[in-house]
């Protein structure tokens, strides 16, 4: 049978609770077909601190009155808040002929794409050290997240990208378990951009990736 290769963005929800994101996300992939499209979600959450499989509780250091949340996707902690783009990536694999691997590769260049066309000079990846890094005040920083989760071929969970928000939070946790990992947002490096602009053209660049990459049927 052949398979869908419909992409769609769909409308962005600001202040979504954490949760609720995951619990939608989960139940669409395991509902999925061969006819159901890909889907690519701009979301904006409430302050959360997301705990993945791999998350150690040591590294959550002062959540203070900031909700904790255990989830699947993989990764250790990291913290969701207003001002910060994510990016939910519900994919079937095998259409793109994408490995857990090349999709990660694909997303962080998705990003490095986005902010050093914003003039943000460079931005890169850190082996071993998913998401992607930018250099302020001579010093790596770290400035959008990756994490994701396959299940039966197919993604759910994303990126997240600061774009201007308060940082504070991240001082309370070991970002990703790495102990002084110093994190930034684009504001920070000088970047005036309003969430819908960055939301369109972050999601325009990961369709574009997607789609000009080789599809087949299965």
């Amino acid at each position: 049978m052949g398979q869908s290769r419909s992409l769609v963005v769909w409308p962005s929800d600001r202040g979504l609770d954490y949760e609720t994101a995951v619990e939608h996300m989960r139940r669409f992939t395991l509902a999925r077909t061969n006819t159901t499209e890909d889907v690519l979600w701009p979301v904006e959450h409430m302050p959360v601190f997301s705990l993945g499989l791999a998350a150690q509780k040591e590294h959550l250091l002062k959540p203070a009155s900031t909700a904790v949340v255990q989830t699947d996707r993989g990764g250790q902690v990291t913290y969701h808040g207003p001002g910060q783009l994510v990016v939910y990536c519900l994919l079937n694999l095998r259409r793109y002929e994408l490995t857990v691997k090349s999709l990660v590769a694909l997303l962080e260049e998705a990003l490095i794409t986005f902010i050093q066309r914003l003039g943000v000079q460079p931005a890169y990846r850190v082996v071993g050290a998913p998401g992607v890094y930018v250099n302020r005040d001579h010093a790596r920083h770290k400035i959008a997240a990756l994490g994701l989760k396959i299940k039966n071929g197919c993604s759910y969970h994303g990126i997240a990208l600061n774009l201007n928000m308060n940082l504070e939070p991240f001082e309370r946790i070991n970002p990703c378990g790495m102990q002084g990992l110093k994190v930034t947002d684009l504001s920070k490096m000088g970047v005036d951009m309003s969430w819908d602009q960055a939301a369109h053209q972050v999601c325009t660049i990961i369709k574009e990736m997607l789609l000009n990459r080789k599809t087949h049927d299965q």
